[in-house]
């Protein structure tokens, strides 16, 4: 695709934006035909303004070292990066991390009950997290929290779609999601306190202060703690959260940094619910619930504690090389006991009957503990080289860490009799004499790894990046050890049109180990994840707005499928083989940053087909189609006045869950959930918010299963912010 662009001195991205917009969306529209007729032609007219001195409160990030750690502004990664900023998050109050999630371009939210969401993007799950550049394997069996990491520690978040194995190393072909903490930057006292208050009850409180502890500035800290308490729209729910960050950032010379850090979080939870409410009755009816209604009993409750602890020292060479040696030690502990119901109802008497058929449970209650521990070390350097006249970058690194999972519980069931009609049920099952808590799963993770990256300067206006990741994995359970090596390619090439556009083609990829076994008795090879893409991007007023079009295809093979045969030889294990043929393919379009001084906006749409070899739909309880926008402005004839509010729809979902009484389909219709908020600078200090959330009261269901779990109603917050 070629591009010829004629810059108009003076003019602003916001003088231009509807034709900006209207090139994204008919390029979205009409990929198939653009890449069929590559001599086409597309003008642009558009420029750049000078950014202001302090762009602190914009929705774009200038540098980001997401997708390659290398230090590039986003027009130079070929892949779909979004950066989801300190200033929109406090917008939009996204206070966790899965509040980002459900609002970041590209991503689903699935959720299994009032606290286990699990989250997807381009129709395959997220299952790794980075802190800081270092990655967590995430196995959503046991959930542990991750999702309500709270954000007042995170100086922002950034999510890489696509195939991300450069930098994750195993996975699976969705994205990375990297959190990035704060840190004491300034040299000066300063900091804030905020106090919201909202709908259930809810309270919420935060200090945030940093200041230098040598009179030169080179020792500084910086303290975030925080509570929070807030009941539900669910009948009996609670939630206490507790949450404390201390950092000491030390200049060691001009040249060498050093940080260390502790960060603890606690979230503490009443009468969870375990699942959702039955959807249907026996006939395949469905059966609709006042949105209040729980499943969870009194006796419920769900503990989860965090502890981290972490240094990074960096290293400047004079040479512009960089080198950085990351070290952590987490520990994740869960406690929790609670209770489900997972039945068809009974019209004619109002009773439960079992989804498996009559006679069986309709429920269970489950006691569970857990820790997760991980240890690990991140060493890498950066910086240019010459080659043949021309200068160049080189990212090297490797990577170390050990993880032992270790999970505990009890069991018991619950039959129709214990329950009652339904009609009058409102959790009142009596507490489970627990047995002793048997181990349920016992594993070590050991990953060794290294990586290289290099951008070389092929010409003025062509870049190509290249590398690798090398892996050694190997898993310790209870009854097997697995070992597998893995070599992840990266490839992509970046051609700047001009000063403001850029044009790449890529290639990602990822792997997942797998410990199921064929009938000979053999551990699977990994599932291979493949991302080819094709895209555009724009940056303007030196990176404060950034503009993304691409066009993706994901292919994962090696998929392990039940053949329903056991091993010979083995206690009745079932024998897997490998599926090819997993595809997923779409359009992403996002612009976020400054229109204008005045004016921040996100606008991202996606749309993508998942489907598997037999071309059946990949996971159709997520919607195909999402759009997300949300904006602020501050009105020039009021300074201190901030407006501003936004939108997320999501296209039709469905499901196909077999029964003992037939198999039915639950269905979600497309839906919109408008969000509202306004800022007031009362005084140079001091500043008052207001947000409203699902402005219309929409009813909808966030897992599309056999169960409901509705989303939030409408509701509001209140929040005021003293600056010093």
């Amino acid at each position: 695709m070629a591009f010829e662009a004629t810059r108009v001195r003076g003019s602003s991205p916001a003088s231009h934006l509807p034709s900006l917009l209207a090139l994204s969306i008919a390029a979205a529209l009409t990929s198939q035909a653009v890449f069929a007729a590559p001599n086409d032609t597309i003008v642009v007219d558009a420029t750049s303004a000078s950014a202001p001195a302090d762009n602190s409160q914009d929705y774009s990030v200038k540098v980001t070292s997401a997708g390659t750690k290398m230090s590039l502004i986003q027009r130079d990664i070929p892949q779909s990066v979004s950066i989801i900023s300190e200033q929109r998050m406090k917008d939009q109050q996204l206070n966790t991390l899965g509040d980002v999630l459900s609002n970041t371009t590209g991503i689903t939210a699935n959720q299994a009950d009032s606290d286990r969401v699990s989250y997807y993007s381009r129709g395959f799950e997220i299952d790794n997290y980075m802190v800081d550049g270092i990655p967590t394997y995430f196995e959503s069996r046991w959930n542990l929290g991750d999702a309500q990491s709270d954000t007042a520690l995170l100086e922002r978040i950034e999510v890489v779609r696509g195939a991300t194995g450069l930098m994750s190393g195993a996975g699976n072909p969705s994205a990375s999601i990297n959190m990035v903490r704060k840190h004491a930057d300034s040299r000066e006292f300063k900091g804030n306190v905020s106090a919201e208050y909202g709908s259930w009850n809810k309270q919420r409180y935060v200090v945030d202060v940093q200041s230098p502890l040598t009179g030169d500035g080179r020792i500084r800290g910086r303290v975030v703690t925080g509570y929070q308490d807030n009941d539900s729209w669910l009948d009996r729910y609670n939630q206490q959260k507790k949450f404390f960050y201390g950092v000491l950032d030390t200049d060691l010379t001009d040249a060498t940094s050093l940080s260390v850090g502790y960060e603890y979080q606690q979230v503490n939870v009443n009468s969870p619910t375990w699942g959702g409410l039955p959807r249907w009755n026996t006939n395949g009816g469905a059966i609709r619930y006042d949105r209040s209604r729980s499943t969870a009993p009194d006796w419920a409750y769900n503990d989860k504690d965090m502890n981290k602890v972490f240094v990074t020292l960096k290293q400047r060479f004079d040479n512009n090389w960089e080198a950085t040696l990351n070290g952590t030690h987490t520990e994740t502990k869960l406690d929790g006991r609670t209770s489900y119901i997972d039945a068809v109802l009974d019209e004619s008497t109002g009773n439960l009957d079992s989804i498996y058929g009559p006679g069986y449970m309709v429920g269970g209650t489950g006691y569970n503990t857990g820790k997760r521990k991980v240890d690990a070390l991140d060493l890498y350097a950066s910086g240019p080289y010459e080659l043949l006249g021309r200068e160049h970058q080189l990212m090297v690194g490797a990577n170390y860490s050990k993880q032992h999972n270790r999970y505990l519980n009890s069991w018991a069931n619950i039959y129709a009799d214990e329950v009652g009609n339904f009609g009058n049920y409102n959790g009142n099952i009596p507490e489970t004499n627990w047995g002793d808590l048997a181990l349920a799963q016992e594993d070590k993770i050991h990953i060794k790894s290294a990586y290289t990256a290099t951008r070389i300067s092929l010409a003025d206006p062509l870049h190509l990046i290249v590398g690798a990741r090398y892996t050694k994995w190997s898993t310790d359970t209870l009854t097997e050890h697995m070992e597998k090596n893995n070599t992840t390619p990266y490839a992509g090439l970046v051609l700047d049109i001009n000063d403001n556009w850029s044009t790449y083609a890529s290639y990602t990829s990822i792997f997942q180990p797998q410990t199921v076994r064929d009938i000979s008795g053999k551990y699977l090879a990994p599932i291979t994840g493949k991302n080819y893409e094709l895209g555009v991007k724009s940056d303007w007023m030196n990176s404060r707005l950034t503009t993304s079009l691409a066009v993706f295809r994901i292919e994962q093979d090696n998929l392990g499928v039940s053949i329903g045969q056991p091993i010979p030889g083995s206690s009745n294990e079932t024998a897997y083989r490998g599926e090819d043929g997993t595809v997923s393919k779409g359009v992403e379009l996002e612009v976020n940053g400054a229109l204008t001084d005045n004016w921040q906006m996100t606008f991202g749409a996606t749309r993508y087909v998942a489907t598997d070899s037999e071309g059946k739909a990949v996971n159709a309880d997520l919607p195909r189609t999402s759009v997300k926008l949300f904006t602020s402005y501050r009105l020039p004839m009021l300074q201190d006045l901030t407006l501003g509010g936004g939108v997320n729809w999501q296209n039709h979902t469905y499901s196909y869950v077999s029964t003992g009484f037939g198999t039915f389909r639950a269905d979600q219709g497309s839906y919109a959930l408008v969000n509202l908020f306004g800022r007031y600078q009362v005084t140079k200090e001091l500043s008052v918010q207001a947000n409203l959330n699902n402005l219309l009261d929409k009813k909808y269901d966030t897992n599309v299963g056999q169960s409901y779990i509705y989303g939030a109603p409408r509701n509001f917050s209140l929040t005021a912010n003293y600056s010093f």
